[in-house]
């Protein structure tokens, strides 16, 4: 038997989603040390597996190994499709469990592709792996097509910049009672929507935000320049989806970050992918106030809600148990 465990990860956008740069996409973000997923698989003679989903995913990953099945049970999960990539963190975290429990290499870089993930994002698959604050290459503008292409036709993006992110470093989450975020195919939809139109300028501001402000941030661990400049980040993306969600933000996204950004404690706030899960960046000492900002921020906009405080998870999933050799 052997046990996955992986928190998720917060995603602040990507560098570009317009057709007249030479790359696309390339998202940032880091990973989280909760929430989490966390998976337990057996060798077994078939597919045994009480979750749809994760049943899904050890049925491609039996595929995927050559092995006849597994046993598998979901201890925990992510909140599905509210920003912090439940998807993919429960799709690696199955096929890395029964890998494991089956004597294999995982190599989810390998075959994240024909899990169905990481066709856009590598941050999913590259906080998996090794944590930290992540940005990927994204890939070659030459390849997007109007359709999707065929489960597997792809390749992860790779790495280009990845730092620790300081031990004392923490994240207010928000979790509003709303609708979840995009995915599957109406995601798709909005994705080539905003593609085929974006503004290319846009992308010229926050390729300077990222070398200029963000990047400095982390490698100095500045909390609050790194917060304030992922959180611009976030804005300069919403511009480009502002026709699909409403605006920068997905309502009611846009008043709790107003509301966060008004704290001392919260040093930048904003959207983690489609939301509505709203981050904040804050520190060890200031957490409380940053929690408190928070719980203010959802009673003044009226929404119901979750308020969870996580810390940053500088290594790759956990992995517990013996092998099967």
């Amino acid at each position: 038997m052997v046990q996955v465990t992986v928190g998720g990860r917060l995603h602040f956008g990507f560098q570009n989603l317009s057709l007249a740069h030479e790359r696309l996409y390339g998202g940032l973000g880091v990973a989280l040390s909760s929430p989490t997923v966390s998976i337990e698989a057996t060798p077994a003679d078939e597919v045994r597996c009480d979750d749809p989903c994760a049943r899904e995913y050890a049925s491609r990953a039996t595929d995927l190994l050559s092995v006849p099945g597994a046993d598998v049970r979901v201890h925990r999960t992510l909140p599905r499709h509210v920003g912090l990539g439940s998807g993919t963190q429960l799709a690696l975290a199955v096929f890395a469990a029964v890998a494991h429990a089956s004597g294999d290499d995982p190599a989810v870089r390998e075959h994240a592709p024909a899990l169905d993930r990481a066709g856009r994002s590598g941050i999913g698959v590259s906080t998996f792996e090794r944590g930290g604050f992540v940005v990927d290459a994204g890939h070659p503008t030459e390849r997007f097509t109007t359709a999707r292409p065929a489960r597997g036709d792809w390749s992860v993006p790779p790495v280009v910049a990845r730092h620790d992110v300081p031990d004392d470093w923490r994240f207010v989450l928000v979790l509003p009672d709303a609708e979840p975020g995009r995915s599957g195919d109406d995601e798709d939809a909005s994705m080539r929507s905003v593609v085929e139109r974006a503004d290319p300028t846009i992308a010229e501001d926050v390729s300077s935000i990222l070398l200029r402000r963000v990047l400095p941030a982390i490698a100095e661990g500045d909390p609050d320049r790194f917060g304030s400049a992922v959180a611009e980040i976030g804005r300069r993306n919403g511009a480009w989806y502002a026709d699909e969600q409403g605006g920068v933000y997905r309502p009611p996204v846009g008043e709790l970050v107003t509301a966060m950004e008004s704290s001392p404690a919260v040093f930048g706030a904003g959207q983690s992918s489609w939301g509505p899960a709203v981050y904040g960046v804050t520190t060890r000492t200031l957490a409380d106030g940053a929690v408190e900002a928070a719980r203010n921020a959802l009673d003044s906009a009226g929404v119901a809600g979750d308020v969870l405080l996580t810390s940053p998870r500088n290594a790759g999933a956990s992995v517990n148990g013996k092998r099967q050799e």
